[in-house]
């Protein structure tokens, strides 16, 4: 895959594009800085304005490559304008970054206290929550309850969250990037694979939109622990609002 514009320009939130290609409920732009969505994170919200009408993009549907920009109207035929202007929901955006680098500061705690515990899923919601499962078949409810107030003090202690990529023999020889149990993160089209490296605390493989500071995020709270079969432990955070 090309890399996402919102990853090499995450500050631009509003942006001209030239239509490219239609059909009844979306439109194809020749750029666009919105995070289609993926590994469990939903796509960016926003608009498309041009000389006379505006729209709400409710999501991002790829196909070969090309971001599709859907609306939840079905017909899109009175949109005859060629270039647009649009804007990506900056506040949207911030709710799901501040989502997934927090499941990351939690994901490395579970990692190192658990034996490597691997993630069989995770899902960001729009009400400022998410769940993330790991293969726990032995934890105790409580001790992961614990971590609480160790993931809210990485929070405030401002580390720092860069992104790198690696080609395969440097993935190779870093055991432990690659996180998830049954999905490999998608490489790059010169091969190699981005890596959220949160300095000092954790490196792993991930194609999603964060915080450039723990500091940034509000507090997190753990929610709920649950059981989901014999392996599956789901943990459930919200932001403190």
């Amino acid at each position: 895959m090309s890399p996402y514009l919102c990853h090499t320009q995450p500050d631009c939130f509003s942006f001209e594009a030239n239509v490219i290609a239609r059909r009844p409920n979306a439109v194809l732009l020749d750029r666009s800085f919105f995070y289609p969505g993926g590994g469990g994170q939903l796509a960016d919200r926003g608009t498309l304005q041009w000389k006379g009408g505006e729209m709400k993009i409710s999501r991002i549907e790829m196909e070969g490559g090309h971001a599709w920009h859907c609306f939840d109207e079905t017909d899109v035929a009175t949109m005859s304008a060629e270039k647009v202007v649009a804007q990506v929901d900056r506040e949207f955006r911030f709710m799901m970054s501040q989502l997934h680098t927090g499941l990351h500061i939690l994901n490395a705690l579970v990692y190192q206290r658990f034996e490597g515990a691997l993630v069989t899923g995770v899902q960001m919601a729009a009400d400022g929550t998410a769940r993330i499962d790991f293969d726990l078949p032995e934890a105790d409810n409580n001790d992961l309850r614990k971590l609480e107030p160790e993931l809210n003090t990485l929070i405030s202690d401002g580390l720092q969250v860069n992104a790198v990529y690696l080609d395969a023999a440097e993935l190779a020889r870093e055991p432990g990037v690659v996180r998830s149990r049954s999905v490999a993160p998608p490489s790059q089209d010169d091969g190699t694979t981005r890596i959220i490296d949160i300095v000092g605390l954790d490196r792993q493989a991930c194609g999603g939109t964060h915080l450039s500071k723990t500091s940034q995020s509000a507090p997190l709270r753990i929610l709920k622990i649950e059981n989901k079969g014999q392996h599956n432990r789901r943990i459930r955070i919200g932001l403190v609002r």
